[in-house]
């Protein structure tokens, strides 16, 4: 039986050690900054502060060109000859970048698409979902495989504060950002992916470590979490002391396995520093 490959974009902020781990392989997206692209992964996130703090702008973002895919899929197929892609992409509908996939996939065979409507977090959930399958299962057929992965992705569930709206508001990626007026009331807008898109839902008001608290608390509230696995995200500069109050309320929640995942450049760039997710999959 032909091996099947598993792969997503750095917009997953699956950290290095699990895509190692699970040969899951990673092709990075963009972030510009004084017109200089640098590669998701190569850049560290502090400069990107760094930066906005020196100039006061906030660097861009762009999606994995179909080129750069072409190449990416080229790569997979040459190091693990007659293999099975699976791509499971970032939310087609923040992003071309699932897109320009699915054009650079027209000259490959054995190669899949799965549209993960989410991103970060909510985007990790599915791929080591996939993992989990494919780990427990690894005679299973692709298609089977595919079935699986593409009924999981209504269940994945993704919640998050940013640190600045600043950031949030300049990557125009927030469907109903006329309702993220109100900074200087400190007033923080929690931000969900509903069908694909990035929708504002409501605002919390307050210092972080409370809105990290009752962002939590609602989440779970609002949604049959699976308890097996939780996936907190966080930007540079998120205290310490709220990460270990999120842990306190996921083991009392009864939560086996919480991971910590820091936000990468190209997800940073748009939650500012200091900002704080949650994500899972319903039962």
């Amino acid at each position: 039986m032909s091996r099947i490959i598993l792969s997503t974009e750095s917009g997953a902020d699956l950290p290095s050690d699990l895509a190692s781990k699970h040969d899951v392989q990673v092709v990075p997206m963009h972030v510009i900054m004084d017109d200089q692209d640098y590669l998701d992964g190569s850049l560290p996130v502090q400069d990107i502060y760094d930066y906005y703090d020196r100039t006061k702008k906030i660097p861009t973002t762009t999606s994995t060109n179909a080129y750069e895919y072409h190449d990416f899929f080229a790569e997979i197929k040459a190091d693990f000859p007659d293999c099975i892609i699976i791509h499971i992409g970032y939310t087609s509908k923040a992003s071309s970048s699932f897109q320009n996939a699915v054009l650079a996939s027209e000259d490959f065979e054995d190669l899949f698409l799965i549209d993960a409507l989410n991103v970060t977090g909510g985007l990790m959930a599915v791929v080591m979902y996939a993992v989990s399958v494919l780990e427990n299962e690894p005679g299973i057929e692709p298609a089977h495989l595919i079935k699986k992965i593409e009924s999981i992705v209504p269940k994945a569930r993704l919640a998050f504060v940013p640190g600045k709206l600043d950031f949030l508001r300049a990557g125009g990626r927030v469907s109903n950002a006329a309702y993220l007026g109100g900074a200087l009331l400190k007033i923080k807008p929690l931000i969900e992916l509903i069908d694909g898109n990035l929708v504002s839902t409501k605002k919390y008001r307050g210092k972080m470590n409370r809105v990290a608290e009752k962002l939590l608390l609602d989440f779970l509230n609002k949604y049959d979490i699976d308890r097996e696995n939780l996936y907190f995200q966080y930007s540079l500069g998120l205290e310490e002391s709220i990460k270990e109050r999120m842990d306190e309320i996921a083991k009392e929640g009864g939560f086996k396995n919480v991971k910590w995942i820091q936000a990468g450049a190209m997800i940073s760039t748009h939650a500012g520093p200091g900002g704080f997710g949650v994500a899972g999959l319903e039962a």
